[in-house]
C-alpha cells in the first residue's frame, strides 16, 4: 500500500524541476552524440560517450553492448565488474535470442545473466543488430520504462550510424576497386595494338576476347626494320590488376630490348629475369616470340611454355614448340632452344591462348587435331576470317560458349 501511495502521489514542484532538468540532459546527450556522428567520429569515441551518458546521466552501474558482426555477436564496450569470457557471449545470445523487445532478466537463473537486470535490443527489419545488458540500474519505478526506451533509442542511433559508416566505407572501397579495375583495363588496352600493319608480303589479324574486364592475355607486333618484324602472344597466370601491370611491364621490356637485342635466346632470358624479379615466383607467363625476315623468308622463334602455334604450309601442319620453360618459374632459364625454319609461299601461322581450346566451366576441350583440320580446310581465307570462323565452329561443334577464360587469336599469313 505504501508503494502504491508513493507511485500515485502528485509530484512536487521540485520533482518537476528535476524531471525537466533530466529530460534536458537526455536531449543534450542525444544532440552531442548526433554531432559526433556527423563529425564522423570513431566508434571508440561514440562508445565512450555512451558510457558517460549511462554512468552519469542514468546511474547505470553495469553494462555490456553486444553488436552483430559476421553473423555473431561480440562485446564492443562495457563497464562494471564482470566475469564473462568472449565465448560466454555466444551462450548469452542463444539464451536471449528469442527476445524481441525490452525485457526484464529477473526470471533467468543463469550465472552469466545474474548480474544484469534488463535486456534492451536494437532491431532492424526483423533482425537484431545489437543488444545491451543493463545491471545495477538505480532509477525510480516511474521512470524505468522511459529510461529503458531512451537507452534503446541512444543505442539505436549509435549502432545504425556505425552500420551506415561501415556500408559507406564498403561502397567507397567498391568504387575504388572499380576505378582500379578501369585503370587496369585502360593499361591493358594500351598493350593491345590498335592497328596491325598491312603488306603485300604478309597479312596479320588478331582477335582479343577478355573473360573479364581485365584479362591475362597479351599479344604484340613490332616492326624491327625494313625487312623484319617480331610478333608475340602470351598468357599470365591469374587475372586482375596485378596481371595487367605485369603484362605492361613485360611489354615495356620487350619493346625496349627488341630493337637492340637480335638474339632471341638473350631476349627471352632478359624477359624471364624481369618476370622473376617482379613476381618472386608467385606468377608465371607463357610467351611465344617469333621473328620473320621478309627477304630470307626465315622464321626464328622461342616458345616459353606457350600453346604451340601451328604452321600450315603445303597443307601440312608443323607445331612451333622449340624454346624453354615458362617465364618466372626459374631465376635462370635452364635451357633455351631457338627454332628456325623457312616459310614457303602462302603459309599460315596460327597463334592462340588456351581459352580457345579449354572451357573448364563447360567441361569442353579441343584437341590440336581439331584445330589443324579447321586450319587446313580454311587456309585460303583471310586472317580475320580464320579467327572468326574457328571460334564459331568450335562453339557450334561443342555446343559451348567457350567463355571460361580469355581468348586471343593471332593469325599470320605469309604470301
Amino acid at each position: 500500500m505504501r508503494l502504491d501511495r508513493d507511485i500515485n502521489k502528485q509530484p512536487s514542484e521540485s520533482d518537476l524541476v528535476q524531471l525537466l532538468l533530466k529530460r534536458q540532459a537526455e536531449l543534450n546527450a542525444l544532440l552531442e552524440v548526433t554531432l559526433a556522428i556527423n563529425k564522423n567520429s570513431a566508434a571508440s569515441v561514440l562508445f565512450e560517450m555512451l558510457e558517460v551518458i549511462l554512468r552519469v546521466n542514468l546511474k547505470v552501474g553495469r553494462m555490456r553492448l553486444l553488436v552483430k558482426e559476421g553473423g555473431q555477436f561480440g562485446c564492443v564496450t562495457g563497464f562494471g565488474s564482470y566475469t564473462e569470457k568472449p565465448e560466454d557471449y555466444q551462450k548469452i545470445c542463444s539464451l536471449l535470442g528469442p527476445l524481441k523487445t525490452i525485457s526484464s532478466l529477473s526470471g533467468y537463473s543463469d550465472n552469466l545473466l545474474g548480474g544484469y537486470d534488463f535486456f534492451v535490443p536494437v532491431r532492424h527489419k526483423n533482425n537484431t543488430l545489437a543488444f545491451v545488458l543493463i545491471g545495477d540500474f538505480n532509477t525510480v519505478p516511474e521512470l524505468l520504462s522511459h529510461e529503458l526506451n531512451y537507452i534503446q533509442t541512444l543505442i539505436n542511433i549509435i549502432v545504425v550510424a556505425l552500420e551506415n559508416k561501415k556500408l559507406f566505407h564498403e561502397r567507397v572501397q567498391r568504387e575504388r576497386f572499380q576505378r582500379d579495375i578501369e585503370l587496369a583495363g585502360e593499361v591493358q588496352n594500351m598493350l593491345v595494338p590498335l592497328r596491325l600493319p598491312k603488306s603485300e608480303k604478309f597479312e596479320i589479324a588478331a582477335t582479343y576476347l577478355p573473360h573479364q574486364n581485365i584479362g591475362g592475355d597479351y599479344f604484340d607486333f613490332i616492326r624491327l626494320n625494313e625487312h623484319e618484324f617480331l610478333w608475340c602472344i602470351g598468357d599470365v597466370s591469374g587475372k586482375g590488376i596485378s596481371a595487367a601491370l605485369l603484362m605492361a611491364n613485360l611489354q615495356a621490356s620487350l619493346r625496349a630490348w627488341a630493337s637492340v637485342e637480335s638474339n632471341l635466346d638473350h631476349l627471352i632470358r632478359k624477359l624471364n629475369d624481369v618476370v622473376t624479379k617482379n613476381t618472386k615466383g608467385e606468377r608465371f607467363i607463357t610467351l611465344f616470340l617469333g621473328r620473320y625476315n621478309e627477304v630470307t623468308r626465315e622464321v626464328e622463334y622461342v616458345n616459353a611454355g606457350h600453346n604451340a602455334p601451328i604452321l600450315i604450309a603445303n597443307c601440312k601442319p608443323t607445331f612451333l614448340k622449340d624454346g624453354s620453360t615458362m617465364l618466372g618459374v626459374f631465376d635462370d632459364l635452364p635451357f633455351v632452344r631457338t627454332g628456325r625454319l623457312s616459310v614457303p609461299e602462302n603459309a599460315l601461322i596460327f597463334n592462340y591462348t588456351d581459352g580457345l581450346i579449354e572451357s573448364a566451366d563447360e567441361d569442353v576441350f579441343v584437341t590440336e587435331d581439331e584445330l589443324v583440320k579447321y586450319l587446313t580446310d580454311h587456309c585460303d581465307l583471310h586472317s580475320n576470317q580464320i579467327n572468326k570462323g574457328i571460334l564459331s565452329e568450335i562453339q557450334t561443334a561443342k555446343n559451348a560458349q567457350m567463355h571460361s577464360d580469355d581468348i586471343t587469336l593471332l593469325t599470320l599469313k605469309i604470301y
